[in-house]
């Protein structure tokens, strides 16, 4: 399954760093974010929790990102 969600991420550096840690993440397949539309793409595991995994993936992309938020 994947998913779609904006994002506020303040530089295209901070954006592969964000990127580099949702990709390591358990649950998720493949990410990948986009600066310029301010978009994260998100490929989950077969038989993942999107839900789960998300906050997970958050918690990863702050630790890199202090300022990483989700939005909506």
């Amino acid at each position: 399954m994947k998913k779609s969600y904006k994002i506020e991420v303040d530089c295209a550096n901070c954006a592969n760093l964000v990127e580099d840690a949702v990709k390591k993440v358990a649950g998720v397949k493949d990410a990948s974010v986009v600066f310029m539309t301010q978009k994260m793409k998100v490929e989950f595991e077969d038989g993942a929790d999107p839900e789960a995994v998300m906050a997970a993936a958050l918690k990863a992309a702050k630790k890199v990102e202090p300022d990483f938020e989700i939005i909506g």
